[in-house]
């Protein structure tokens, strides 16, 4: 059996193997909100890699940290929360350089009949 998939999801008997870890614990961790399997259509869990690099920082601040789950759940949903700021600063940097390129080549976009933000600057 192959340890991943084609689509590069792995089932939760090898992440239980791979992180020393009983497949109940994954399944506690999922109960508690912090950390979302996909699913197959037969309803199996299968872990991609967003959700692996989260487990590998729970079991980080658990394991080696000594943190209980609600602290756990605290530090992601900070991490979550950086992140977010972090791209929200991408977006702010993409403008400000959008702008400034836009004045130095002459480029009036308040002027325009059609006001259009630059596609990559858009909410998602």
């Amino acid at each position: 059996m192959p340890r991943r998939r084609s689509d590069g999801y792995v089932m939760i008997s090898i992440i239980a193997e791979r992180y020393n870890i009983h497949p109940q614990t994954l399944r506690l961790y999922e109960r508690e909100g912090l950390i979302k399997p996909a699913r197959t259509s037969g309803n199996t869990r299968l872990y991609g890699e967003d959700e692996i690099h989260k487990l590998e920082m729970i079991l980080t601040l658990t394991r080696d940290l000594g943190v209980n789950l609600a602290g756990v759940e605290v530090v992601l949903h900070l991490a979550r929360m950086m992140h977010e700021a972090d791209m929200e600063f991408d977006r702010l940097l993409d403008y400000i350089r959008q702008t400034l390129l836009d004045k130095r080549h002459g480029i009036d976009r308040e002027g325009a009949l059609v006001k259009a933000t630059p596609r990559h600057l858009t909410r998602r």
